[in-house]
């Protein structure tokens, strides 16, 4: 195994009264998911040897992405291929060619050495240090608390897809050194043997008790709350309770990092959520879930198209708070540990604002993303509050990935709509860096998964049982969680119209379904157990009218099942039947292609799953049309075996093949080629709101300097219509109250203009026409910065002006007294810029030649000035007023603009002495241009959002950053 490099360490109570007692975990905790392994056993683990008497397909090697050959041989001629990926992609100049390129050439092209010993030497130019921090939100193990013992670990269930990468990434045959970060989870404190009340045996009728002890005897529950019950229980078991919260000493923090540092499947190091710190550090958990409720309650239900009821939005504030702080906790670990070369790898919707976070603190950082849930179309993210922030979030990576293409497709969709920024299928081209987007499906660990299911007498034993329960009678298996979005009704709606279209059927097929409960905090909060009670009844009403005293169509398991059951049941299965109406990734689809090698069994795949697009040979249903699956049912019942066959083959090594091991493999191996085709060097980060607050109230010297349009307003076709809005005053005036500020709007406007609408404002500095005017603050007077200069050009410029005016509808002059400008924001797009570029070689090759000017490009217009003139000679003088000595320097400047002439500014600032933790330069606009800006704003409304934060206004916008900086939520107590 790959050992991690040695690093430094760092650092609910769950009421369950009021949830369905079919979902109490005494019933439900029974470990069972592939992958995940028993009690007592790590879930984070390797696969243990393959038995070479076992039938096995091969398992593909680690880095089989990377796997190549020297040369190949076509008759007696030998065709030389690339040495790298690097080599494949040199002189790309676009996301749409690099991906052109990868596709044409295949990997199995390139030296082995390069990648498969050591990426390193494929990418010398990034300097990787050959370690990946992969971070998700939790880690794989649940953990209890016990005092003054070692924690107790067990396993978490759910995306053991994910769990087996980390795995694989940890073992050796990975050429990475791997380390996860990951919340602990909810801590739950273990006081001792929990007495439970015995939970009633599942009897559906009472005629039929061979069937009911003969699959009791086929299940051979864990323990005996683990067998089915009825949803209608009402039994309560008893649950302890932890008081005020969960108190975790120091000592108790250090042990369990300790045990995760040395767990069997690699370094994990884990992240502590939480408010209050006691006294001796000891801290204490109250109301744990609150750290997942924005993602699970908002983002989790909207990107899987579900939308809530309007509320008055107190506790999306206070939950959008929390997930804003967890973001900032994350980071907060991954820099404990982080060395330069690194490359973090985020996982999920939990962690959206993370890469940016990390973009923010360190600008040259590697960073791929993973989606594991859909992404919705614009028209449903526009509905979310927080759009602009999470996109934004996320683009702070470096790559993108997504389960399949649509969702790629509706992410870049969402960039373009809602910020902004130019994206095609190859990616998004933001705050002046490329930002990949690819498709990468997520596979299972096949080999594990088949060694489990034919390597154990145990599962033969109980598919006999399963078989001798319901002979002559064909077996439909699903399994699913609770959630809306599985399609469990739809399922069953389906099978109903089956048996009344079909009646030869009746009595001949059985549908057995396990319903394991949600982990989604959303779905938990089904307080009147709507989607519980709706499939109860539903069950009830098949069996009802298509059962008989001696069997029942429809076999309802409301609970986890163990591991051997789950597989006995896919190999037993005569059908897979998965109606998801919408979801991301749905592994069982792929692990009963596994089991069914033997039987061939047909797959019955709704087009709305993540792996329909991966899955092409299933059979493909809409779940909303009841008819249609009810048909795809029966067609899968009469098929012949040799359609099964081949269509199971073209299943069965498409999933062999793409495993998650590959899948970890060609993620990295894109990221590394688009690490190395792209420079990101260049890339602006989004203004780090708790930084800029932070660094604000530790100054008493603090400067300001603020372009006016496109900064502090709107962009708009006619200039003598962008007024400022009441918000922009009444925010710049506060911000100017504050005898440490020194505030400045520095703008091309003219003096009459800025006298007009900010004049009023007496503690306020002006600058006019890009700095050849001043108006010191209280003064009324302006004083000229140019008077002496030669204005003869004026007359010959005005003449190129008018000249083109003549020629483009919509353009006009504006004559200020310094400066020309020609605009042709109302003229048609294309030709006012055409015109605007025959123009500015019109006057560089005449005017600018003779006079002492430079023709400056701007939004939508042309600006002639003396060359002297620009906003960064007055930044620059703004700087040296304070003086130079010790503490005469500002300690804060905030500098803002949009356009070109602004750079001057950024500048000037840059070739200061202050130091540049002091200095906070911000472009502002959607475009995707190069800056010499340190930050990036998408709008004016962020501008003055983010002067409101310094103001400290009581905006909602402003409780996050609050909240992170001051270390609690804010927003909590006024709830």
């Amino acid at each position: 195994m790959a050992e991690p490099g040695e690093r430094p360490q760092s650092m609910r109570e769950d009421s369950f009264s009021h949830i369905h007692p079919a979902l109490h975990p005494s019933i439900t905790n029974v470990p069972v998911t592939p992958g995940i392994a028993l009690s007592g056993k790590s879930s984070y683990f390797q696969s243990p040897p393959i038995s070479p008497s076992l039938k096995r397909t091969p398992q593909p090697q680690s880095n089989a992405e990377f796997s190549v050959i020297h040369s190949t041989h076509d008759g007696d001629a030998t065709k030389r291929l690339p040495d790298s990926p690097t080599h494949v992609t040199h002189g790309a100049k676009t996301g749409a060619e690099l991906l052109r390129r990868l596709s044409l050439v295949d990997g199995a092209g390139m030296k082995q050495d390069f990648i498969d010993l050591n990426p390193r030497a494929a990418h010398p130019g990034l300097q990787l240090s050959g370690s990946v921090i992969s971070v998700t939100f939790c880690i794989p193990h649940s953990v209890g608390l016990r005092d003054g013992a070692d924690w107790e670990l067990g396993s978490r269930r759910g995306t053991s897809a994910l769990f087996d990468s980390f795995s694989h990434l940890s073992s050796e045959n990975s050429p990475w050194n791997h380390t996860l970060i990951g919340w602990t989870g909810e801590i739950k404190p273990i006081i001792g043997p929990q007495n439970c009340p015995d939970s009633p045996i599942a009897t559906r009728d009472s005629t039929v008790g061979k069937a009911a002890a003969l699959w009791k005897q086929v299940t051979a529950p864990l323990n005996r709350a683990s067998a089915p019950i009825p949803f209608e229980g009402a039994t309560k078991p008893h649950i302890p309770s932890s008081g005020d919260g969960i108190r975790v000493t120091k000592a108790d923090r250090q042990r369990l990092e300790k045990q995760l540092a040395h767990d069997d499947g690699g370094k994990v190091v884990p992240v502590w959520l939480y408010d209050e710190v006691e006294v001796g550090n000891d801290i204490c958990l109250k109301d744990q879930a609150r750290w997942r409720r924005y993602a699970e309650h908002e983002l989790y239900t909207l990107f899987h198209y579900k939308q809530h009821e309007p509320t008055d939005g107190r506790g999306e504030r206070k939950a959008w708070a929390d997930y804003y702080r967890m973001n900032q906790i994350f980071a907060d670990k991954i820099l404990e540990i982080y060395k330069p070369g690194d490359i973090v790898w985020i996982h999920d919707y939990h962690l959206l604002l993370l890469p940016a976070v990390l973009r923010q603190r360190l600008p040259n950082i590697y960073i791929g993303f993973f989606l594991h849930i859909p992404f919705p179309s614009s028209e449903f993210l526009r509905c979310l509050g927080r759009r602009k922030e999470l996109l934004e979030g996320v683009l702070g990576s470096n790559m993108i990935g997504f389960q399949s293409f649509s969702y790629s497709r509706h992410f870049s969709s969402c960039c373009t709509r809602v910020l902004g920024f130019d994206s095609s299928h190859a990616g998004v081209d933001a705050y002046g860096a490329h930002v990949a987007v690819d498709v990468f499906p997520i596979g299972i660990d096949a080999a594990a998964v088949e060694e489990d299911a034919f390597g154990d007498v145990d599962i033969v034993q109980k598919m006999a049982a399963i078989r001798e329960l319901y002979a002559g009678k064909k077996i439909i298996v699903g399994r699913d969680r609770l959630d809306a979005v599985r399609g469990v009704a739809q399922k069953l709606m389906a099978f109903e119209m089956f048996l009344e279209r079909f009646p030869e059927w009746r009595d001949q097929v059985v549908l057995i379904q396990v319903t394991s409960p949600t982990s989604i905090e959303e779905e938990k909060e089904d307080s009147d157990n709507k989607i519980a009670n709706k499939i109860s009844d539903l069950v009830s009403k098949i069996n009802g009218t298509y059962g008989s005293l001696s069997f029942s169509p429809v076999q309802h398991y409301p609970q986890y099942l163990s591991k051997n059951e789950y597989l006995a049941l896919l190999r037993v299965a005569d059908v897979g039947l998965i109606t998801s109406v919408r979801d991301g990734m749905n592994t069982t689809s792929l692990e009963y292609v596994v089991c069914q090698k033997d039987n061939h069994g047909p797959l019955i795949l709704s087009e709305f799953s993540g792996t329909a697009g991966s899955l092409s040979s299933a059979i493909h249903i809409n779940p909303w049309d009841l008819g249609g699956v009810a048909k795809a049912i029966n067609e899968a019942l009469i098929m012949a075996p040799p359609a099964k066959q081949i269509q199971h083959e073209k299943l069965y090594r498409h999933v062999t093949t793409n495993t998650v091991q590959a899948w970890s493999t060609k993620y990295l191996r894109r990221l590394l080629i688009n690490l190395s085709s792209f420079d990101q060097s260049i890339a602006t980060p989004v203004l780090d709101r708790p930084k800029l607050l932070a660094r604000y109230r530790q100054a008493s010297k603090r400067l300001f300097m603020f372009d006016y349009d496109g900064t502090l307003t709107p962009i708009v076709k006619d200039p003598q219509s962008a007024i400022p809005s009441d918000r922009v005053i009444r925010t710049i005036k506060t911000l100017a109250s504050d005898s440490k500020n020194a505030v400045w709007i520095i703008s091309g406007r003219d003096q009459a203009f800025l006298d007009e609408w900010m004049g009023h404002i007496s503690e306020l500095g002006l600058s006019a026409e890009h700095g050849s005017f001043i108006r010191q603050p209280k003064s009324e007077v302006w004083e000229n910065l140019t008077e002496k200069t030669d204005m003869s050009w004026q007359k010959h410029v005005m003449e190129v002006f008018q000249h083109y005016t003549e020629r483009t509808q919509g353009s006009f002059i504006e004559r200020k007294r310094i400066a020309l400008t020609w605009h042709y924001r109302r003229a048609d797009p294309e030709y006012g810029a055409f015109q605007a570029r025959e123009c500015q070689k019109h006057l560089e090759n005449t005017v600018a030649k003779k006079w002492d000017v430079e023709v400056m490009t701007g939004k939508a217009n042309l600006e002639v000035r003396p060359t002297f003139v620009n906003k960064g000679e007055i930044a620059k003088r703004l700087v040296e007023e304070y003086g130079d000595k010790v503490g005469e320097a500002p300690e804060f400047v905030y500098c803002l603009g949009d356009d070109f002439t602004d750079e001057d500014m950024f500048r000037a600032l840059r070739n200061t002495s202050l130091p540049q933790t002091d200095v906070f330069s911000v472009t502002v606009g959607a475009s995707s241009k190069q800056t010499l800006a340190t930050w990036h704003l998408l709008e004016p409304s962020d501008v003055i959002a983010s002067i409101a934060l310094l103001n400290g206004a009581a905006d909602a916008e402003c409780f996050s950053p609050v909240s992170a900086v001051e270390g609690k939520n804010l927003e909590a107590s006024k709830l």
